[in-house]
């Protein structure tokens, strides 16, 4: 159904928003797939905190003019679905990669991070990102580790003295 000019400019303004904030985008050629596969993937984007579009490219293309994504504009052919990443920025990429492994028709067309766009075989190495708990829990073991370091490097001494304290002992004992 062809959309009004009214409808047009809110579906340019709530991309624009999206884009705005979004902290990646997976662009994906979904020809093929039918409306429960498309129903099914868009249940899991809600679940995962992920923006999921089927719109008109030349819409997409003035939504993310002013947005980091301005890079894709040239990219954009063909029926494409749309996914913005808005809680982390491997969302994405995991929603796409492991919907494109059951449903071979949905293809992987182009990423766009940090104002950089890369093919779409790049949506591995996106989906591959951690998590911001799984960041975090990295971050803070990279900041334990000098303190137990040097936990065990000052209890070192008395370790010593106890093993040469019993091994003599032992040896008085014999």
């Amino acid at each position: 159904m062809a959309l009004n000019l009214t409808q047009k400019q809110e579906v340019v303004a709530e991309l624009a928003e999206v884009a705005g904030k979004a902290h990646s985008l997976v662009a994906a050629e979904y020809a093929g797939l039918t409306v429960e596969q498309l129903t099914n993937l868009r249940k899991k984007a809600r679940q995962e905190g992920v923006f999921l579009k089927v719109a008109k490219n030349t819409l997409v293309s003035r939504a993310v003019e002013n947005t980091d994504y301005a890079v894709v504009k040239d990219a954009l052919t063909g029926p494409l679905l749309y996914a913005f990443s808005k809680e982390d920025p491997g969302a994405a990429g995991r929603l796409i990669k492991e919907f494109a492994k059951a449903n071979d028709k949905l293809k992987p067309r182009l990423v766009s991070l940090g104002g950089q766009m890369y093919p779409g075989s790049h949506v591995d190495v996106l989906a591959s990102l951690p998590t911001r708990d799984q960041a975090l829990s990295m971050l803070l073991s990279v900041m334990v580790q000098p303190a137990t370091m040097l936990v065990r490097l000052l209890s070192e001494p008395a370790s010593q003295i106890a093993r040469v304290t019993n091994a003599v002992g032992q040896q008085k004992a014999a």
